[in-house]
């Protein structure tokens, strides 16, 4: 613990949450994908949640909502990692294209709210400093 004192570095952050999101994505994979209650169960224009969304609209707005998260998290210092970041929205909506259209939902869903508290956080953050500076 004093060496993340020292070095200022949070091992809650960067891969982590996500290790903690593994088992419920893969989860929800096996789960739509083979559930009966779930076929032909429609979400706005997706008639079948277990099934990919045949106009592709869901993983296009789940790439847009990774891309507008980016804006909200901090800069890398890295920009190999910084590129990665731009990269990353790309190369998921492709991979998403192929899963049910319940999982793309879901991982908007996380998106979103994930944004919502990142801007929470961002908001708060420098209202603090304005506050201090008074």
């Amino acid at each position: 613990m004093q060496l993340y004192k020292s070095e200022k570095v949070n091992p809650i952050g960067g891969c982590l949450p996500m290790l903690l999101q593994i088992p419920v994505f893969i989860g929800l994979y096996w789960a739509l994908l083979s559930s009966v209650e779930l076929r032909h169960s429609s979400f706005l224009w997706a008639k079948d949640l277990s099934a990919p969304d045949p106009y592709y609209i869901l993983p296009l707005i789940l790439a847009a909502t990774m891309f507008l998260q980016t804006f909200l998290s901090p800069a890398p210092a890295d920009p190999v990692q910084a590129k990665m970041m731009r990269i990353m929205p790309i190369a998921f909506s492709v991979m998403f294209f192929f899963f049910p259209a319940g999982l793309v939902v879901y991982w908007i869903t996380n998106n979103v709210l994930s944004m919502l508290q990142q801007w929470y956080v961002n908001k708060h953050v420098t209202l603090r400093k304005q506050n201090r500076k008074k």
